[in-house]
């Protein structure tokens, strides 16, 4: 029997710790803040870019709900290329204040026609590429926002889109962004669309000189912005000719997916080797579904499935319950330890079962959320080392099934072989991502919650720079492919073909309390997503931060799941700390087998409304890390 984790302060460790610990909670409690909390009681915006916040604000004062003033953010902060553009992915959790329900939005782009590991193999590819038209799935933010708004917001489409279009006909940009750009102008210079847009100044005869925007400069987006005209056009044409709101909004959705812009960017694809089509355009579509959901201590707690990586939060929720982690002290060795070897048991489960639901084969869900699943799981701690090995569990005997995978279970390797693809003898997979930005890569978050009772959190991403941009149209595809697997042995239930969604790693979430909301919070990050969020969370219940210190704290990061990105890496018992975390409690993980690393920043920009129950107000929470912004009234 393992020691219960509850009580792993024991004789061992003795009243050094025991001060450490009181000093670590007492430090946490009292944490100052870089920004302060932000208050609302009518409505409430963040998103991770200050003028996209505005276009919220301008939508709540034009009379929209917070569904109109997320999409508002969404269009504006594409629009912006916040490590996202109009042709990436949006994921969404929506409370409706007059059913009581809780809706997932699922806009996630799939594989082209054409997209299936034998195509790339013949590339000489081990995993789909990072960038480019290759690397593109059907775009999902446009037929996101257009559903979104649709069904659950106030406003015409023309109305939500009006602040991002005044942006796209110019916004001075800012440095970072700027930046940002010209480090890649070597590849955006390959595409002419892509170097349209982002590069301006760009002088073939002299290389030395900038080709990007300066920072303050007016940036530009004239393409974009006739595409997003086109969409306001066919919805005024529809409400001219007698059609309804909603089927108006459908008409925009249908000019962009089945019209004239379907056919610019399948050709502008195409001209560089993309695998899209009109009919891979048609037959996408954005599903509105039912989230997963567990209890933590009282809170119901909401993700998305399986298609993204949302359920390994409530899976380390599960195996959390029952372990007294206040008592260890916050961000304490033994806290440390504990939150890793439970993240890492459930980004297992991850990295082998989590696929597309709409695509066979079915994932064990209700077996990797079972709660006697997640007892089992925890039975698996060593408290005294880290386990460099952990494996996917089997999950089919807590939902009455048998697992048709276990020849592959038994087989299953932390770190994927690094393959040579068939008739690609000593070809190397380049990746222009470090580890590290691999683990971080693209997304931004959005939360929006009004008077009325709407709450919404959302998590886009995709077409980050360097996005390819079809020539004429000013949309910057996604680059999701890189998530899928092209071994079966690595995830079969996550292996490209036509018409499949990418294991994403994007991951709003809601929390409800007796039925009411309580918060919404999503971050940008990559594998780090769902890390971060989890902390966040515990930083809120268990040591009752306020929704500012909690998005301000200083977390742990684990490297030891496989990478969603590049070449799919993965670095067991690598840990990243901050200085917070004590020496004594760092040389207590370096002796439990870790490989530490102190640095200065292990959290990406977390964004959170929490909703006072009490008094019927809004506190929100923008990390200090990056340009997420909140405004509120």
């Amino acid at each position: 029997m393992r020691a219960n984790l509850a009580t792993l302060s024991g004789a061992r460790i003795g009243l050094g710790l025991i001060a450490l610990v009181s000093f670590s909670s007492s430090t946490a409690l009292a944490q100052r803040t870089v920004k302060p909390v932000l208050h609302g009681e009518h409505w409430m915006a963040i998103t991770g870019k200050p003028l996209a916040a505005t276009a919220g604000a301008l939508t709540f004062n034009r009379g929209g709900n917070a569904v109109d003033a997320a999409c508002a953010m969404l269009a504006a902060t594409s629009t912006m290329w916040d490590t996202l553009s109009w042709g990436g992915e949006t994921q969404a959790l929506i409370y409706n204040p007059h059913t009581g329900e809780v809706k997932g939005i699922n806009a996630l782009g799939v594989a082209p026609t054409g997209a299936t590991p034998e195509f790339f193999h013949k590339q000489g590819m081990v995993y789909p590429p990072e960038y480019g038209p290759l690397a593109a799935v059907t775009p999902g933010t446009p037929g996101g926002l257009m559903v979104m708004l649709a069904e659950y917001g106030k406003l015409s489409l023309a109305e939500v889109l009006a602040p991002a279009m005044e942006m796209a006909r110019g916004y001075p940009i800012e440095k970072s962004q700027a930046d940002n750009i010209e480090s890649r102008r070597e590849l955006l210079a390959t595409w002419p669309g892509s170097k349209k847009v982002f590069l301006p100044h760009f002088d073939a005869n002299d290389t030395s000189k900038r080709a990007a925007p300066e920072a303050g400069e007016i940036f530009r987006q004239p393409e974009l912005l006739a595409t997003l005209q086109k969409l306001v056009d066919a919805e005024a044409e529809a409400l001219a000719a007698g059609k309804t709101r909603k089927q108006a909004i459908q008409a925009a959705y249908d000019r962009f997916y089945r019209g004239d812009i379907a056919q610019q960017l399948v050709a502008g694809s195409a001209k560089f080797g993309g695998l899209m089509t009109m009919q891979d355009l048609d037959r996408w579509q954005v599903h509105i579904e039912e989230p997963v959901t567990t209890n933590y201590k009282g809170i119901d707690v909401y993700k998305l499935t399986t298609w993204v990586q949302g359920p390994v939060m409530l899976q380390a929720l599960n195996m959390l319950e029952k372990i007294d982690i206040k008592s260890m002290g916050y961000n304490s060795a033994r806290y440390i330890h504990t939150l890793y070897q439970v993240m890492n048991l459930a980004f297992a489960d991850r990295d082998f079962y989590y696929g597309d639901p709409y695509v066979p084969p079915v994932e064990p869900i209700a077996g990797l959320l079972s709660k006697k699943y997640a007892d089992q799981r925890r039975a698996l701690i060593n408290p005294e080392r880290n386990d460099v090995s952990i494996k996917p569990g089997d999950p089919y005997p807590f939902q009455n099934g048998k697992n048709p995978y276990l020849d592959l279970l038994k087989k299953w390797q932390p770190n994927p072989p690094k393959a040579i693809a068939e008739g690609a003898e000593g070809f190397q997979q380049s990746s222009l991502m470090t580890p590290d930005e691999a683990f971080l890569a693209g997304t931004t978050s959005i939360q929006a919650a009004d008077a009325e009772g709407w709450v919404v959190s959302v998590t886009p991403s995709g077409g980050w720079i360097p996005a390819f941009i079809p020539e004429g149209t000013g949309i910057g595809l996604s680059q999701r492919m890189q998530s899928f697997v092209l071994d079966k042995a690595i995830n079969p239930f996550n292996v490209v073909q036509p018409g499949q969604r990418p294991r994403a790693t994007l991951t709003p979430s809601l929390a409800l309390k007796d039925g009411k909301p309580l918060m919404a919070f999503s971050v940008q990050g990559g594998d780090t997503q769902d890390q971060n969020l989890l902390q966040f969370f515990l930083d809120m219940v268990e040591f009752k931060m306020n929704v500012q210190q909690a998005a301000e704290a200083h977390n742990i990061l684990s490297y030891q799941m496989q990478s969603s990105f590049g070449a799919h890496q993965s670095e067991p018992g690598r840990v990243q700390v901050t200085p917070r975390v004590s020496e004594w409690d760092r040389a207590e993980l370096g002796r439990m087998g870790y490989k530490v690393e102190v640095v200065e920043r292990t959290y990406s920009p977390i964004t959170a409304i929490w909703l006072d129950q009490k008094h019927g107000t809004l506190w929100g929470g923008a990390s200090e890390q990056g340009d997420d912004y909140g405004i509120a009234w």
